[in-house]
């Protein structure tokens, strides 16, 4: 594995805010690691086209040259696929929705890219996020990249197993009982689960766990 796909995320963006990786070399790394592993893994399932990425890369370095780095400038960034990324398809792993175009980011995505992050494509997840598995009927199945006769868990295996290969620094999740703690675990990455409301899940409406509202038949 190129050795820039091999260190933490913060130490990758120092390594580009101090100008001793460029966003090209590591646009570059990224996508020759998914050349050599997604046909195995199945974590990627949808990239934006490679000039396009490249064109990011070469802007962002402009900008750091320039002094005008934000926090992610240059940080090639995948999506999970039950979340909006403008001009990319959100199937949510169903087949219902397997050509529904994204038509704007969602928060979370238009934040990321705000901070300088590169877009690069979507990846896999459960139908509607349901499983504690990844596998669905429109990308088929995602492997560990442990064990390839194992799964990286749901429902953002995608992602997690997309960080633990290398092909990603950074990836996006959800989790509503597990979703990202459950892949991270089983692909030993690091998962936040933050409290409901921290982050954004705009423009969907914010899921509702009250339990306060919880009712025993006891009393």
């Amino acid at each position: 594995m190129n050795e820039l796909l091999g260190i933490s995320l913060t130490n990758l963006t120092n390594k580009i805010h101090a100008k001793t990786v460029s966003p090209v070399e590591l646009m570059d790394a990224v996508l020759a690691r998914i050349d050599e592993t997604n046909g195995d893994l199945n974590a990627v399932v949808a990239m934006r086209d490679r000039e396009a990425l490249h064109a990011d890369a070469s802007e962002a370095e402009a900008r750091i040259a320039k002094g005008d780095a934000r926090p992610l400038e240059g940080i090639p960034f995948g999506v999970k696929d039950l979340e909006d990324a403008e001009g990319l398809i959100t199937s949510m792993g169903s087949k219902p929705f397997a050509d529904n175009v994204a038509v704007k980011d969602s928060d979370q995505v238009a934040r990321l890219r705000a901070a300088g992050a590169i877009l690069l494509g979507k990846t896999n997840a459960p139908e509607f996020g349901y499983t504690a598995i990844t596998k669905n009927l429109v990308y088929g199945v995602t492997r560990s990249p442990w064990n390839l006769d194992r799964t990286p868990g749901g429902s953002s295996g995608g992602s997690s197993a997309a960080m633990a290969s290398g092909m990603l620094p950074l990836v996006t999740g959800s989790d509503g009982g597990g979703s990202v703690r459950i892949p991270a675990s089983f692909t030993g990455t690091f998962g936040l689960k933050p409290s409901f409301g921290r982050i954004s899940t705009g423009p969907r409406a914010r899921w509702s766990y009250d339990l306060s509202r919880t009712h025993h038949e006891d009393g």
